[in-house]
């Protein structure tokens, strides 16, 4: 790419994102050369400035899309250019832009067109008698138009008529009208939906939107989407439109001079460019504007809520009984060991119709004290109550704590092409179950074998861009999965996928090297094997650990090119680099600044002893037991007034969704969060997070449980 271009995209991104540009420069430059976003956010410190990942993603996304920007102008020059009316100024223009709204405005007038009524009057050779009238200068209109009646056109009124076409598309590729519909749908569109005839039973879930009107400005993201879906299943008309009126009249003020036939041609053009060009034109523009925002928006608050979730509280290496809960055809039950690994499974049959709880129960209980299980993990969905309730009276002869644990994407991974490679021999059902108790143990290790769409914490994530939600949701599991770190000796391949400066193949070589080979000794081993280089060696080996490894920095997050400056630190003080790890006291008497390097600076060096003194510490927090309220199993077991312990399974713009145990989510609404006004649901509670809820009101036809945390203590 041209210097200059570059030059200016880095200036364009300092000023987009309040970054200097140095920050912006030495930033791109270190993705170019194949940094990922988790190793320079941790590891290039120094050269950043000390962005964070967020800002970093940002200057990589804002750098494509002036790179795409540079790529369109070249078609745009080129197109002009073939056409013989590419001018010095237009080019300076074109190459000077950096909107991609006003490029496409300039691009306009040449850009190719299927035929139009304006080029049929082109055809008829009436562009003359159209650049007379825009002139406004010759009041005898009718009778030049006479002029133009021939063979194909048949009188006056045909001939004003083609004309007005010409000037139609003319007023519609003229950039200041285009900007003042622009202003208008801005500042004061409104969004319409009502109902298809004869679709109201079939679109009832859109009763909200059978007559729904709003400006767009105060129209929220999910309310949108909401329009969108229902249009694009066919039950809801919507539209977006200004008020017309003064839109036109100010179109009319710079571009009618005075009074007269021509004036009144040249205003009919406009009324008539408006209805059939401009504003279907706009719309389109303003409404895939809008759809971009409520995506991002969208995305945003799917992506926050991935993050929560995939940093949820891992039990950690225990001997876990998971059960998937059923009725008729039973609840299937797992015993795994620490890693995960599958010891044993079968089915039990503790409800009705069989209801052998007595033989139900004494088998879990043999199988506790056989496979000296720590806790069981109950899937959270069908029979989950009941099946809770079941286990919780059952006499252990050792401390068992019983967890539920959500299934969302259980069903996805079971019937996947991971989960058939993982168990071959074994059925969706053990599968399912499987995956619930390894949910327990880690639910980062787990859920990254699962697409984050099937995971269930987003609104309308069917509804957005399916390449951004991607991209975003593939960001925030790279991003968690970095953040945890991960165990080299014991990660699965699907696990290592995600570790920075991997990918598929060296995680399958990784795990394929481990097999024959046996567990890693240190990081250095890395480099043997297969494909694995320099490149990918300096991007991943700071994320693996190696616990009881023969150097401990191995366990840690300080990367190995940094390992020198911990051995000087430990040499300085007169130890070995483990007693420096261990002691606060040697840790406390060293001097960062003896240490500053052209390569390693003060915020390297500061990452360095706060590793130091927590060296591999899981950042995620300790894992909690949670109790429903005893007695509420049923949405009808609900009633206003009630203060019950839920847990928050979803968050959105408008509120929070909240299970009290009755297999239907309650709704616990923005305004309803707290005492005080809230903007964002996420400052008020977390995905998992346990609270206390008053339920306001039960639409049981409906399913909609209403709940409030206000006056609540938490």
């Amino acid at each position: 790419m041209d210097l200059v271009n570059v030059n200016k995209h880095i200036d364009l991104i300092s000023k987009e994102l309040s970054i200097s540009s140095r920050q912006v420069s030495n930033t791109i430059k270190l993705i170019e050369e194949g940094g990922t976003i988790p190793f320079i956010s941790r590891y290039r410190k120094e050269q950043t400035g000390d962005l964070d990942e967020v800002q970093i993603t940002s200057i990589r996304d804002l750098s494509v899309k002036y790179a795409e920007l540079d790529k369109r102008k070249e078609t745009v020059l080129t197109t002009i250019e073939e056409q013989g009316k590419l001018t010095d100024e237009l080019k300076k223009r074109i190459v000077e832009c950096y909107d991609l709204t006003e490029l496409e405005d300039i691009y306009l007038p040449y850009k190719p067109k299927r035929r139009t009524k304006a080029t049929i009057a082109k055809e008829k050779g009436l562009e003359p008698l159209a650049e007379l009238i825009m002139r406004q200068q010759d009041r005898d209109i009718y009778g030049k138009a006479e002029k133009y009646v021939n063979d194909q056109v048949a009188d006056a009124d045909e001939a004003l008529q083609g004309a007005r076409d010409i000037i139609a598309e003319w007023v519609n590729e003229n950039e200041k009208a285009r900007n003042v519909a622009r202003r208008h749908f801005k500042r004061g569109a409104i969004i319409k939906s009502k109902v298809v005839k004869n679709k109201e039973t079939e679109g009832i879930k859109y009763t909200d939107y059978f007559g729904f009107e709003e400006e767009v400005r105060r129209c929220a993201s999910h309310r949108f989407l909401a329009m969108r879906r229902g249009q694009d299943e066919g039950f809801l008309k919507v539209s977006i439109t200004p008020p017309e009126e003064n839109l036109i009249e100010e179109i009319e003020r710079f571009m009618v001079k005075g009074s007269g036939e021509p004036q009144t041609q040249v205003s009919m053009a406009i009324k008539d460019c408006y209805k059939r060009l401009l504003e279907p034109s706009i719309e389109n523009e303003y409404t895939a504007e809008l759809k971009e925002k409520a995506d991002e928006e969208a995305i945003r608050v799917f992506a926050e809520n991935l993050r929560q979730l995939l940093l949820s509280a891992p039990l950690g290496p225990k001997m876990v009984l998971a059960l998937d809960p059923g009725y008729k055809s039973g609840c299937k039950l797992v015993c795994l060991d620490q890693q995960g690994n599958l010891l044993h499974n079968e089915t039990i049959y503790p409800h009705p119709p069989q209801s052998e709880s007595g033989k139900a129960m004494s088998k879990v209980s043999n199988l506790v004290d056989t496979y000296k299980i720590d806790a069981i993990a109950i899937g959270n969905g069908t029979a989950s109550r009941e099946t809770e309730n079941f286990v919780k009276h059952i006499q252990f002869n050792r401390e068992v704590r019983v967890y539920v644990v959500s299934e969302d994407g259980a069903s996805i991974y079971s019937a996947s092409a991971v989960a058939r490679e993982e168990f071959p021999e074994f059925d969706v059902t053990v599968r399912g179950s499987v995956s619930i108790g390894r949910r327990l143990l880690d639910p980062l290790a787990e859920l990254v074998k699962i697409d984050p769409k099937s995971i269930g914490v987003g609104q309308y994530q069917h509804d957005v861009d399916q390449a951004k939600l991607k991209t975003g949701l593939d960001g925030v599991v790279e991003s968690c999965v970095n953040k945890v770190g991960v165990n080299l000796n014991t990660a699965s391949k699907h696990l290592l996928t995600y570790v920075s400066g991997l990918g598929l193949q060296l995680a399958k070589n990784i795990v394929d090297y481990r097999k024959e080979n046996g567990m890693f000794q240190s990081r250095t081993e890395l480099k043997k094997i297969p494909r694995l280089g320099d490149k990918a060696f300096e991007q991943s080996a700071g994320f693996l650990r190696i616990p009881d490894a023969k150097n401990p920095l191995d366990n840690s997050a300080v990367h190995p090119e940094s390992y020198h400056v911990v051995e000087k630190m430990a040499k300085d003080a007169g130890c070995e680099v483990i007693d420096l790890m261990k002691d606060e006291t040697l840790r406390s008497k060293i001097k960062l600044e003896r240490y500053v390097t052209e390569k390693i600076g003060i915020p390297t060096l500061n990452d360095i002893m706060q590793e130091l003194s927590k060296p591999g510490r899981d950042p995620r927090k300790a894992i909690k037991v949670f109790d429903f309220a005893d007695g509420i199993y049923k949405i009808d077991d609900l009633v206003a007034g009630m203060v019950l312990p839920g847990i928050v399974t979803n968050i959105t713009n408008f509120g929070a969704f909240v299970d009290v145990g009755v297999k239907q989510d309650g709704l616990v609404h923005i305004s309803q969060l707290a005492n005080k006004f809230i903007s964002n649901p996420n400052d008020v509670v977390k995905l998992h997070q346990h609270v206390k809820v008053k339920v306001t009101e039960v639409d049981v036809a409906r399913k909609r449980i209403q709940l409030t945390m206000k006056d609540i203590e938490q």
